[in-house]
């Protein structure tokens, strides 16, 4: 065999083993980013719904998954709402928990996001923007306060408190949570509608 054969045939090889390699170390690291990102999930259901002892999928399209969040006596006690939207930047995907009755927001969580630093990145700070969110009425669609209070207390039942410096991230979580909710509960009207439908 020539010399020029051999090296094309060493080549070949290494290539092939180099190729099945990073394919192996792939299908490894997806199944781990899958892992984490379950685990991920789990943890936020439990932070936007205290007390979820198992939790079930009720839903689930593009962008929005919502999860039955149930206590220990297999009773409901929320939902917890995956849902993610465009920012000012990027992305931004977040998790909030209501109650069964779907008319107090108990909890907002961020997952991720790429909004600016120092500025649209607040919307992850307890301090500046998610504790705005909590016990919120969500009877009807939630508004945006401006300009930012110091308080929860100055705000209305229906307002969530804007960041300053960052109303357009503001307004894009404001849109995300108000689109999942009308969404949600359109999907539970249905469900009520379609079980009285099938009783008649």
């Amino acid at each position: 065999m020539s010399l020029s054969l051999r090296m094309i045939a060493v080549l070949t090889a290494i290539g092939l083993l180099s190729g099945g390699f990073l394919a192996g170390v792939g299908i490894l690291t997806q199944e781990r980013i899958e892992w984490n990102k379950k685990q991920e999930i789990e943890a936020a259901i439990l932070k936007v719904v205290p007390g979820t002892s198992q939790n079930t999928a009720f839903h689930e399209e593009e962008e929005l998954t919502v999860y039955e969040a149930q206590d220990a006596q297999n009773s409901l006690i929320g939902y917890a709402i995956l849902a993610s939207g465009t920012g000012f930047q990027d992305k931004i995907t977040l998790m909030f928990g209501t109650d069964p009755s779907l008319t107090r927001i108990r909890r907002l969580v961020i997952l991720d996001q790429k909004e600016t630093p120092g500025l649209g990145a607040k919307i992850t700070s307890e301090e500046d923007f998610l504790r705005f969110w909590q016990n919120k009425d969500i009877s009807q669609s939630l508004v945006l306060h401006k300009p930012a209070v110091a308080s929860p207390d100055e705000l209305a039942p229906i307002e969530v408190n804007t960041i300053t410096g960052a109303t357009i991230s503001s307004e894009k979580i404001l849109k995300i949570v108000n689109l999942s909710v009308e969404r949600l509960k359109t999907l539970l009207d249905k469900e009520t509608n379609g079980s009285v439908d099938q009783d008649v």
